[in-house]
């Protein structure tokens, strides 16, 4: 892969100057066009033989690498699951783990994404299954309950880096119904993307919490956006407001080209700026707020482009940014920041958070009201790896809070 990108302002000067201990990615490149298509399986747990589902016409292997389990039916618990009809199933009589093991993967960054089912015709009449998942030894996620009535808890999708030529992806019963899996997705990403702290490295897996794509339209994956496939197919969640107040934001949309969008190593689609959501006037404060698990930290990106037609310069529209009360990015002018109107423009940090709750405001300080394109909320874990102690790095979860608050960017 050939790849040369150029900062206009490197990050390190930028955060010298403004932003200190947080992140600035300024989507600012000489590009080399990337030509090689990027290594991608997609597995349809249960099926004898491969298969193509619409609209998209992708393409999924039949079922293979798997450990154990049992073929079913499948009944699919949302509307954003594959259109997928078999299912591999773990009883809890053949043990407390279950796994798929898939060879042949070259070595590099992977999204990788576990969609879940239910067997046959039995939504609604069972209680749903709770599982946990882990990749390559480390455990990622358990299945809470409710998951089958919320489109982006269908799945679990994480970041990961592959070192030996294959990935392992178990499932462990907790006594609370027996793991059901509908589909396994090993999608190669760009090695830099979502680099997100000094030293990244394969001692880190970043697993997603919540997408969203904020405005009007509906929820998509990149495919439907016409993304480009090295940015791993991800799932933008459609919200047209935060909280319960419909009147505290105002949708925003355009057709407009916008630019900076869709490059490495990120490879975000244009149409994700294309829409927007923008406080009011009642409520010039735009915020959201996710519950979370607590003792965890958090990889926050947040996507911007001034798409409002009433502002054209910098200057009018300037706003700060608080993560749980803590100013994150202060005096943020979209358009100087990213040299235009209609620029893609993403911000990024990392906080640690003590509670249940992870709360996102922009304040408005000059000008116009706040506006946002986009959310990426990941949970940061630490790989269950030697990797980890030999690089000395986050061996103790004070030192990760520490490295993470007190970097040098």
């Amino acid at each position: 892969m050939n790849l040369s990108v150029k900062l206009a302002v490197t990050i390190e000067d930028y955060c010298f100057q403004k932003l200190c201990t947080n992140i600035l990615f300024f989507p600012s490149f000489d590009l080399v066009q990337i030509t090689a298509d990027p290594f991608a399986v997609r597995i349809s747990c249960g099926a004898r033989q491969n298969v193509q589902t619409r609209p998209t016409n992708t393409h999924w292997r039949e079922d293979f690498g798997f450990t154990g389990g049992i073929v079913a039916n499948a009944t699919l618990p949302s509307y954003i699951t594959p259109p997928l009809n078999t299912l591999r199933y773990f009883p809890l009589s053949e043990g407390p783990q279950n796994c798929y093991v898939i060879n042949k993967v070259p070595k590099g960054h992977y999204s990788i994404r576990i969609f879940f089912g239910l067997v046959g015709q039995s939504r609604g009449t069972i209680v749903e299954p709770l599982f946990d998942i882990s990749i390559e030894g480390t455990q990622i996620y358990s299945l809470k309950s409710g998951w089958t009535h919320q489109a982006d808890q269908v799945f679990v999708e994480a970041l990961v880096f592959l070192t030996d030529d294959s990935v392992s992806i178990c499932f462990h019963s907790t006594g609370h119904g027996d793991p059901a899996i509908l589909s396994i997705e090993i999608l190669q990403i760009d090695d830099k993307a979502y680099y997100f702290v000094p030293r990244w490295s394969q001692g880190l897996i970043l697993r997603t919490i919540k997408r969203l794509s904020c405005g009007f339209g509906q929820s998509k994956f990149d495919v439907d956006y016409e993304g480009d496939p090295w940015g791993g197919d991800r799932f933008w969640q459609r919200i047209k407001t935060f909280g319960e107040d419909s009147e505290s934001v105002q949708p925003r949309s355009v057709e407009t080209r916008i630019k900076h969008a869709s490059h490495p190593p990120n490879f975000y689609p244009e149409t994700l700026y294309q829409s927007a959501l923008v406080s009011t006037n009642n409520q010039p404060d735009l915020t959201y707020t996710l519950e979370v698990d607590p003792n965890r930290n958090y990889s926050v990106w947040l996507h911007f482009a001034e798409i409002d037609y009433s502002v054209t310069t910098a200057g009018q529209r300037i706003f700060d940014i608080e993560i749980n009360g803590v100013l994150a990015f202060q005096h943020v002018d979209i358009v100087e920041l990213s040299g235009d109107i209609y620029t893609a423009l993403v911000l990024n940090t990392t906080v640690s958070v003590d509670g249940r709750t992870l709360t996102i405001k922009l304040k408005p300080k000059e000008g116009n009201l706040a506006i946002i394109n986009a959310i990426e909320i990941f949970e940061v874990i630490m790989a269950e790896s030697k990797t980890v102690l030999e690089e000395g790095m986050c061996a103790h979860p004070y030192y990760c809070y520490s490295f993470f608050n007190n970097s040098s960017y």
